[in-house]
């Protein structure tokens, strides 16, 4: 191989190990948002967990946050707990953060 073909290469891995940490990444995120709208409908642990693995598979849904925010705000207000948009926003940002450092410390 040469030079440029190896640069290439790693280069390609660098690429598909970023893109496998966002996703991990973003996954985490939508369980943490998940668990705290639980906490929010005062769910129980074991509904909760359920609950997070939802608002994970309705991550898949759309590229970008909406898909988990929309999902979010119609149940919790289904369940008459008064959280706008916004702030489900706001906290989902918030859980990046958090979602990345528990990645990164595995």
């Amino acid at each position: 191989m040469t030079t440029f073909d190896d640069r290439q290469q790693a280069f390609e891995n660098k690429f598909k190990h970023d893109q496998d940490l966002q996703f991990r990444v973003n996954a985490r995120r939508a369980k943490l948002l998940g668990l705290w709208a639980a906490a929010q409908m005062k769910m129980s642990a074991e509904d909760a967990e359920t609950y997070a693995k939802q608002v994970v598979s309705a991550d898949f849904e759309e590229a970008g946050v909406d898909d988990i925010v929309r999902k979010v705000h119609t149940d919790l207000s289904g369940k008459g707990v008064a959280v706008s948009t916004h702030q489900i926003e706001r906290e989902a940002e918030r859980l990046l953060g958090e979602a990345k450092v528990q990645i990164m410390n595995q």
